[in-house]
């Protein structure tokens, strides 16, 4: 006796508090186990970032751009500072541009780790989560060995950097480089090519080049889907136009290639730092422009003894002229970018944030229509999406 099965249509909650969701409610509506629709409702981690900034002088309002993406705080420093040094009209030393390249790099495979460790989680893989918060932890530390902060290091100012290299954190530097080659190779072996988790991956949440496109993707997403696009390449900033490095691009577009573009990525992330090492030039880390109001006594402590800028009183509340600028940098999660507008006061009259993850929302919605419910969370941890980062 043959019997109908009629697929039963309904609706799902997903979060926001749900391990699945992170910060985010989803509302799915379900055919089956076949998704129809997913309503994203975010905001749930807004920080008002662009609001607090018409009332906070431009220094105060470092640690606040770099809350969205605590984990990718390098790029959201740099991309705040660089619209405002466009507007105050200031050079950077070649050897802070150096030292930017490197902070940003050490930052990109720290934010790789922790998304592959996130997306492991999401897959059952629990082995691949530990590994991917323990090798980021690698990372971590030499960022808070050059920067004085663990997470959100504001260590980008107008006109350079805070601190310099030293040979400790060089040695700091080759020996992770050095241990975390050692460890993809494991990567790869346990979970890349795992035929559970490629079960999971491959095929799933496919994006073509054109959808891509059209639906704004940015970063590792855009590239796994045969777009060559790299703000690093396009338009160098730091000392990028001064290293080789190659652009990891698949074709495929699904969960899988997303996944090997990022591991490609760390490994063209440790061939800059080992040229940053190699060819960083002598100089100065600040523009001379502020370095020359740094008083003598304190000159001869902090930058003679201990390779440290403190801050002028210039930076206390500095009223760059009116003005506008944008930057674009290639964070961690694809191309952020800032609109700055200054009317001549000590904080700015407007501060725009166009996140990798707020472009990432619609990419979200779109790939997880027609995939099956158990593939949501497989779609969701290959984007590498951040609700702080998209909320702001």
């Amino acid at each position: 006796m043959e019997v109908d099965i009629v697929p039963v249509e309904g609706e799902l909650n997903v979060g926001p508090q749900h391990p699945g969701s992170g910060h985010m409610r989803i509302y799915v509506k379900l055919n089956g186990d076949i998704i129809v629709d997913a309503d994203l409702d975010v905001g749930y981690v807004h920080r008002s970032v662009e609001k607090l900034s018409e009332v906070r002088n431009y220094m105060h309002l470092i640690p606040l751009v770099e809350r969205p993406a605590i984990l990718d705080s390098i790029h959201m420093n740099l991309g705040y500072i660089m619209a405002v040094e466009k507007i105050l009209g200031v050079d950077v030393p070649e050897r802070a541009q150096y030292l930017r390249t490197l902070a940003a790099e050490v930052n990109r495979i720290a934010s790789h780790l922790y998304g592959i460790g996130i997306l492991a989680i999401f897959l059952g893989h629990s082995t691949g989560f530990m590994w991917g918060f323990g090798d980021r932890e690698v990372w971590v530390e030499i960022l808070q060995a050059l920067t004085g902060a663990r997470v959100t290091n504001s260590y980008i100012i107008p006109g350079g950097v805070r601190r310099d290299l030293t040979p400790t954190i060089k040695e700091m530097i080759e020996k992770a480089i050095a241990y975390q080659r050692k460890k993809i190779q494991d990567w790869y072996k346990i979970f890349v090519k795992n035929p559970n988790i490629r079960d999971r991956l491959e095929n799933v949440g496919v994006m073509t080049k054109e959808n891509a496109i059209k639906w704004g993707a940015v970063g590792p997403n855009l590239r796994a889907s045969g777009v060559y696009y790299d703000v690093r390449k396009i338009e160098p900033y730091a000392a990028y136009d001064k290293v080789d490095f190659e652009i990891p691009v698949y074709k495929e577009g699904d969960a899988y290639a997303r996944t090997l573009v990022r591991f490609e990525e760390m490994e063209q992330s440790m061939k800059i730092l080992e040229q940053v090492i190699k060819n960083i030039p002598e100089g100065n880390i600040l523009s001379d422009r502020f370095f020359k109001q740094i008083p003598p006594t304190r000159l001869k402590k902090w930058w003679e003894g201990q390779r440290r800028v403190v801050f002028p009183g210039y930076y206390a509340s500095f009223r760059p002229p009116r003005g506008e600028a944008i930057s674009r940098v290639e964070a961690g999660r694809g191309e952020l970018v800032y609109y700055v507008v200054s009317d001549g006061s000590p904080h700015p009259y407007r501060l725009r944030m166009i996140t990798p993850s707020y472009r990432l929302i619609y990419v979200f919605k779109e790939l997880a229509k027609g995939a099956r419910y158990a593939d949501l969370v497989a779609i969701y941890g290959s984007l590498d999406y951040f609700p702080p980062e998209a909320d702001r």
